[in-house]
């Protein structure tokens, strides 16, 4: 909004030319959303607990001390960084741009999703929530129109012929497979399986957040370097026209974010929920999918995938063969049970996030 609003003034007035920039702009879509989930946080928090009465409930067969100590936490926390979020990109990014619109479309229509999931289990006061396939059919058209979207954009903005329904892989500078219709399938699978791997890492204080935001600090860069062909030539990798706005919305989570663990921190005065979780993973896979990195994204985010993969393993294991591979699924409660503190598992997951974020960034120059 204040792009459009101040843009056409750069000629004249020195002032409005900052807003000509994306850095400037980015900065304050962060600020923006940080503030926002500093001065709401605590209302909310108030609010979320007079109306919740018991809170978010726990599973009975998991920790034990999660049942005592986290019992009557609020959730649906993640409205806060939906409000930071949307707030902070639609006052600061260039709303002409497409990819921005597709991206704020995933996010909310997954934080619908996640809203209704968490309304049911806190209403009902049982961790059932949404039915699973009714979840998945409608995560699953969110992210079919969003793919068509991406590619008619791409196509629009001129993107390299065909590049736009292909895989690029990270470490090879030229190797693409073009897989026609099938891209519109995968990229569902990006963006869904992104949501719901995002949605099982929340399971404990902090963990899920900052390996959120340090993910998508990692795509905002990607997403500026490779929308601008002067840095793709030089980095050589394939450019994507317009991909370069995303970097606002980016910095506009990682500041809901920032604004969000300060009441997300141990002891969490506030859950996130699928509300949040579902939103921001599937944000994370749109911006993948905008920016051709499919593939760096299952590497920057890799601890969603291991959190997702234990969970599958787990469940085949023990319906094929009666036994379970982790003591529970996913795997930040395995290590629970073996006895690790929660803080230890939090900050050693947190450590994993950013060095998977330095080996996806290290993919733009080693090709």
């Amino acid at each position: 909004m204040l792009y459009l609003l101040f843009a056409p003034l750069a000629e004249d007035l020195q002032l409005a030319n900052l807003f000509r920039y994306i850095t400037f702009r980015t900065g304050g879509a962060l600020m923006t959303a940080m503030l926002i989930a500093f001065v709401f946080g605590k209302p909310m928090i108030s609010w979320l607990r007079r109306k919740q009465g018991k809170g978010q409930p726990i599973r009975e067969e998991g920790i034990q001390r999660h049942v005592v100590e986290k019992a009557g936490t609020p959730t649906m926390g993640g409205f806060l960084i939906l409000l930071g979020v949307m707030v902070g990109t639609l006052l600061w990014s260039d709303l002409t741009n497409q990819y921005v619109w597709i991206v704020i479309f995933v996010t909310a229509g997954f934080g619908l999703i996640g809203f209704v999931d968490d309304y049911m289990k806190v209403t009902k006061q049982s961790t059932a929530g949404f039915g699973g396939k009714f979840k998945l059919l409608f995560e699953f058209t969110i992210a079919a129109i969003a793919v068509f979207w991406a590619t008619s954009v791409a196509r629009a903005n001129g993107m390299d012929a065909g590049l736009e329904t292909s895989i690029a892989f990270p470490f090879f500078k030229d190797f693409l497979i073009n897989i026609g219709p099938l891209f519109y399938v995968f990229g569902c699978i990006v963006i869904v399986g992104s949501g719901n791997a995002v949605n099982m890492t929340d399971g404990l204080d902090g963990l899920a957040i900052v390996p959120v935001m340090i993910a998508a600090a990692t795509f905002g860069v990607i997403a500026y370097l490779v929308g601008r062909v002067d840095f793709a030539e030089y980095l050589q990798v394939h450019h994507t026209p317009g991909t370069s706005e995303l970097l606002v919305f980016c910095g506009a989570l990682l500041g809901a974010g920032l604004g969000f663990l300060w009441w997300n921190a141990p002891p969490a005065m506030i859950f996130m929920g699928d509300t949040g979780s579902l939103s921001l993973g599937g944000a994370l896979g749109a911006i993948a999918i905008a920016v051709k990195h499919e593939i760096v994204l299952a590497i920057v985010g890799g601890l969603f995938v291991l959190e997702m993969v234990s969970v599958m393993v787990q469940v085949a294991s023990f319906k094929l063969t009666g036994k379970r591979v982790f003591r529970m699924a996913p795997i930040h409660h395995h290590f629970e049970k073996k006895g690790w503190a929660e803080p230890t598992i939090v900050i050693r997951f947190w450590i994993i996030a950013v060095i998977l974020a330095l080996i996806g960034l290290a993919t733009l120059k080693l090709r």
